[in-house]
């Protein structure tokens, strides 16, 4: 009997959470490795699974146009083997969820997080009217995906026979095969580091992830994942992406179109741009100990800010927080709670328009 992945991870050190909700009752908390993965994140090769974040296919001929009215990037100057991140928000332009798309010869693949994969299926078939060529699938269960995470990501993938994407633009993607399975390879590890997306069938993601580990990446688990997360400045539903924050307040404007006509959320999106109307931003934060998310921020005594996230490094405590735009960004002397930081810059996040 062939050995599972859950085996497979186990055998290298896999704990799993216990009482946790259904789609991340699979996934490894740790490997027990944490100062090791998250160097080799920075340095080397680490795999991640993230095969509990939400794979949705839109299907049809209007496939493109409606993903461009339904989210901020645009869709429609896309080909196949082509992707990008995308933002889905609200019609008062209030953050649902950060989003990668890969667009395929007949259908496109969105890669969504764990959390809202439930919600936008269902607030996506809302906007399917009478006589659009659009359908949606949910692929979770039947597929699965791994982040390769770190600079030595393409050489790992060429010493297994596999093509060299290094100089392919991002969400750039190949099917390839490996172990003698078909395996989609995206150019994007999730974070602002090297590496590269993979998206598989369920049959083949023992496979895959048994070659890439004897290879040399290592495991790194969801709460090694969580901390490179916040250290990168990676905003996530339920800490920085909520209904409380606008795509340009959470430092996505590299996902924002500002040319290509109406969408959800567009006019709320444009006013905040032309009469610089972003009250707050997001910025990284070091601590000089650790402080509870949602503790208020101040500054001689004025509340100018929330924390959102919080992780420990071998640094100390590093956080990511909501800072009032007039209160200033980097280089800011903070008190939070009963402690007191520095706002610092997170490579993941921006604070002006880019061009895409």
């Amino acid at each position: 009997m062939a050995e599972s992945l859950r085996d497979i991870q186990t055998r290298l050190g896999a704990v799993f959470e216990e009482n946790a909700v259904e789609e991340k009752a699979s996934v490894p908390l740790s490997f027990g490795n944490e100062p090791t993965a998250i160097q080799a994140a920075r340095t080397g090769v680490a795999i991640c699974d993230h095969t509990h974040w939400g794979r949705i296919q839109v299907a049809r001929s209007d496939r493109l146009n409606f993903l461009h009215n339904q989210s901020t990037n645009d869709f429609n100057r896309l080909k196949p083997g082509e992707g990008c991140d995308t933002v889905f928000v609200t019609s008062t332009a209030r953050t649902i969820d950060l989003a990668t798309a890969y667009i395929l010869e007949d259908t496109i693949l969105v890669l969504v997080s764990p959390n809202r994969r439930a919600h936008l299926l269902k607030w996506l078939d809302r906007y399917i009217f009478f006589g659009d060529q659009v359908t949606l699938t949910d692929l979770t269960e039947q597929t699965s995906t791994f982040s390769l995470i770190g600079s030595e990501s393409s050489a790992l993938l060429q010493q297994l026979g596999l093509d060299d994407l290094s100089s392919q633009p991002y969400a750039s993607h190949r099917l390839m095969t490996l172990g003698g399975h078909v395996v989609r390879i995206a150019v994007g590890s999730g974070l602002a580091l090297e590496g590269y997306t993979l998206t598989m069938a369920t049959s083949a993601m023992a496979t895959v992830w048994r070659l890439l580990t004897e290879a040399g990446a290592v495991p790194l688990g969801d709460r090694a994942w969580e901390h490179l997360r916040i250290e990168q400045g990676r905003p996530a539903p339920d800490r920085e992406l909520t209904e409380d924050y606008n795509p340009l307040e959470a430092g996505l404007w590299q996902m924002l179109s500002f040319d290509k006509g109406c969408y959800i959320g567009q006019e709320t999106i444009a006013r905040l741009d032309t009469y610089k109307g972003v009250k707050q931003q997001l910025w990284g934060i070091r601590l000089k100990s650790i402080a509870a998310p949602g503790s208020i921020i101040t500054r001689e005594e004025e509340k100018i800010g929330t924390l959102t996230s919080l992780t420990e490094t071998e640094q100390g405590a590093v956080g990511l927080a909501y800072i009032r735009t007039k209160a200033g960004g980097a280089g800011l002397h903070v008190q939070v709670g009963d402690t007191e930081g520095d706002i610092v810059e997170v490579p993941f996040v921006k604070h002006e328009r880019v061009s895409l």
